[in-house]
């Protein structure tokens, strides 16, 4: 197959060529299978495919991120659907901004590329609840990925109003969505095919279902989940693509063989080392599956960023195991690092690629320039204490979602008589306490490190108590997901006694605007800090945040992510589109006290070798 005819079948689209190696989408044609192969326009159909979340990139780069899906050879991107973020209030629901998931799809299609999409409503992908909205954690009854009419019903709902954006977009409709999951990965979770068989009407209720569709699992879940007369793909990890394929065909012989997850990188946790990957070994897997034919998606072709709050957390059970949040950087050592930059992988990708296909991909876009920010120090602070809101009563504390609060930070305050030496048990923690006698700190608790308690020491007289809890990632993985309630969750005890008579202080921290109190003398305790610097010409850069302990920054309105000097993750990235010419306002609330402190821009990502320790 030459020239045009070639080009057509690798990209999957009839194109018109409107110059060397450019291509422009004029019509599609669905993806279908015949016996063990996929098949498009009656032509065998290979699908080469790459994850990257819209929802993880600023809306502005979508375009050069998807340039450079092509230039790499990709002829398909996967991305899931983040049902809390479309939905952040229940029947509330935003598509706006980097949830249009319209405009990413057409977007898609207008740069030749093919699109899976992987609504959820749960999807997993170390994003906060795995996709879940907090409110759904509200209701203590209430119990996710299960035949729950309350659940089902919320997840219909969901699925119906995200019909109505993508649904004219499916490929039997002319656009480029070629396939929809069912779910994710729902059989290393539980067993219950009744209950995704009800995600699967639900989806073709939505319209969602006019194309192919599939499920998702590891080789050895395979069974738990599996639809009949749905497409099974596997997911699985570099060095065991013979194996996972080899019990794919067992479990489904006869039908096209796709890894709908090759882990082509990794994702960090607080507290671990930076993801590093074998770029070779995983080119070479990649050669040997695409030699053979399979289709297989890249997880992950670019990370992106857990961009304020949606950062997840694992807890896979058992004794060995334990909470274990991820950072807000999704670099996931791709083909793109977290600023959409190419890697060397990519390159030995788009070689491996180009060899299977014998098809020359599009060149690069221009690269996205980047500029260094010399130091400058954030001059005012403001206490936390001068900053509560007013606070709601209540014998005993509760969860932050029985306040209407979803994100952020939350205070629980009672007063207790000295003297007194002893414990203070906060039970499991969700998920870091900072504990403060009369604004005093005497220690943190920490679910990651399985701590439940912390000493005291309180002299004569009526003392005040502060926790000011943070909820550092619902988890996305694991039998503790169905329960994601954030804040305090148990009775707390001093030497054994119950403590009543609290006020508790929801800090979901939207905006830097209401933040008063600034000055530029030293505060004591958990506080705000601000500063300034100015651009000349907006450009990506890195904020070097190591001069912080606990906390995270905003920039301008936008919130840029965590920070913990645990490490790995030292910087937050700063897309230019999120800049402005001239004066700039950079805040950071830190648990631990600071006095001016400093924060450059630069280049390169900062990373650290971690302690492994909390503070």
């Amino acid at each position: 197959m030459k020239g045009l005819a070639r080009f057509c079948f690798a990209l999957g689209f009839c194109t018109l060529v409107s110059a060397p190696g450019h291509a422009i989408a004029t019509t599609v044609s669905p993806v279908t299978i015949e016996g063990d192969h996929f098949v498009r326009a009656g032509k065998p159909y290979q699908i080469i495919a790459g994850s990257m979340h819209f929802q993880r990139i600023p809306r502005a780069y979508w375009r050069d991120r998807l340039a450079k899906a092509r230039a790499m050879g990709l002829n398909t991107i996967t991305s899931y659907v983040f049902w809390n973020a479309v939905e952040p209030e229940r029947g509330q629901f935003d598509f706006s901004g980097r949830n249009d998931v319209a405009a990413f799809v057409r977007m898609a299609q207008e740069q030749g590329l093919n699109v899976i999409l992987r609504p959820g409503p749960y999807v997993c992908a170390e994003w906060e609840a795995g996709g879940f909205p907090a409110w759904l954690f509200a209701d203590p009854h209430l119990h996710v990925r299960t035949q729950d009419p309350k659940f089902l019903q919320a997840a219909d709902a969901y699925l119906q109003r995200l019909g109505r954006e993508v649904a004219p977009l499916m490929a039997a409709r002319g656009g480029p969505i070629i396939a929809v999951q069912v779910e994710n990965e729902y059989g290393s979770y539980g067993n219950d095919r009744s209950y995704m068989e009800d995600i699967h009407r639900a989806l073709l209720r939505a319209s969602l279902g006019t194309n192919l569709m599939f499920t998702s699992d590891g080789a050895d879940m395979l069974a738990n989940d599996a639809l009949p007369g749905v497409l099974a793909v596997v997911n699985f990890a570099p060095g065991e693509a013979k194996s996972a394929f080899g019990k794919l065909a067992g479990f489904r012989p006869g039908q096209p063989l796709m890894a709908g997850e090759y882990w082509a990188g990794w994702f960090d946790q607080w507290g671990g080392p930076h993801a590093r990957t074998d770029a070779a070994a995983q080119a070479k897997e990649l050669a040997w599956m695409l030699g053979r034919g399979y289709s297989v998606n890249l997880y992950m072709f670019e990370g992106g960023t857990s961009f304020g709050f949606m950062n997840g957390a694992n807890y896979q059970g058992g004794p060995a195991d334990h909470y274990a949040p991820q950072t807000t950087s999704y670099d996931y050592d791709a083909a793109l690092d977290e600023a959409g930059r190419p890697t060397p992988k990519f390159a030995r990708f788009r070689d491996v690629i180009v060899h299977a296909t014998g098809v020359m991909p599009p060149p690069l876009p221009p690269a996205t320039p980047f500029m260094q920010v010399p130091s400058f120090t954030l001059e005012e602070s403001a206490s936390l204490w001068d900053n509560l809101p007013a606070p709601i009563e209540t014998d005993q504390p509760q969860p932050m979602e029985r306040f209407g609060q979803d994100y952020g930070y939350i205070l629980y305050r009672t007063h207790v008589g000295g003297p007194l030496h002893g414990q203070l048990y906060l039970g499991e923690v969700r998920d870091y306490a900072a504990v403060y006698v009369d604004r005093q700190p005497v220690g943190t608790v920490e679910r990651r490190l399985k701590q439940v308690a912390v000493s005291v020491d309180l002299g004569p007289g009526t003392h005040t108590l502060d926790v000011l809890m943070e909820n550092s990632g619902r988890i996305n993985y694991g039998p503790r997901l169905e329960d994601g309630r954030a804040g305090l969750i148990d009775p707390v005890l001093l030497n054994g006694k119950v403590l009543h008579g609290w006020q508790v202080y929801p800090l979901p921290m939207r905006s830097p605007d209401t933040i008063h109190g600034w000055t530029t003398q030293p505060v004591n305790g958990p506080a705000f800090h601000r500063g300034h610097f100015d651009v000349d010409r907006p450009a990506d850069t890195y904020l070097d945040v190591s001069a912080f302990g606990k906390g995270f920054a905003w920039v301008g309105e936008r919130n840029l992510g965590r920070i913990w000097d645990i490490g790995p993750q030292r910087s937050l990235y700063l897309p230019a589109p999120w800049l402005r010419r001239g004066d700039n306002t950079v805040v950071v609330f830190d648990l631990q006290a600071r006095h001016r402190p400093s924060v450059r821009g630069t280049i390169q990502a900062t990373w650290s070798t971690p302690s492994g320790e909390g503070r």
